[in-house]
């Protein structure tokens, strides 16, 4: 019973931590878990054959298909060189193609291949399992509020209004 109360006083400690402590650990914290997030599902994906980054485009092309290099990077938020490197890996490997956009001839448009649209349940099970895992004993409305103060952090660095949510959310406590 001792060992019990120690923990709880331990716990009890480190959730009344100053705030300037908690502010100091959130950036490794939220680095370390996407990370790890990125590493689970990496060494996942690459048994399909498929490397980082690579599920993103896949996605994205899934959900709009015949966009240019220069829009899959905007939507992904990496540079268009990285891009270009990512689409010509992608074409040697057979998962997509390239062709000229047949109203403007000096775009370049990227399309999904069978093989690319055949790997995308394998992405989709991946994915799943990877944030089952990340979420394992977290209740629905932990997972609501987390995904929530994600895409505010997220709009906060971005520059867009994230304080909106983070009221509506202290308004939910």
């Amino acid at each position: 019973m001792g060992k019990k109360k120690d923990e709880k006083k331990k716990k009890d400690l480190k959730d009344k931590a100053p705030i300037e402590v908690v502010m100091a650990e959130i950036p490794q914290a939220i680095t370390q878990a996407a990370r790890s997030m990125r590493t689970s599902l990496s060494r996942d994906l690459l048994e399909a054959g498929l490397y980082a980054g690579q599920d993103g485009v896949m996605r994205a092309l899934a959900e709009e298909d015949g966009l240019t290099p220069g829009a899959l990077a905007q939507r992904l938020g990496v540079k268009a060189p990285t891009m270009t490197r990512t689409v010509g890996r992608m074409e040697a490997q057979g998962f997509v193609t390239r062709r000229a956009d047949g109203a403007d001839q000096r775009l370049t448009k990227v399309y999904l291949t069978d093989a690319g649209r055949n790997s995308l349940e394998r992405i989709a099970r991946s994915v799943e399992a990877c944030t089952d895992q990340a979420l394992a004993g977290f209740s629905g409305k932990q997972m609501r509020q987390l995904l929530k103060l994600l895409k505010a952090v997220d709009d906060n660095l971005k520059g867009s209004a994230g304080a909106d949510v983070l009221e509506a959310l202290s308004e939910d406590e």
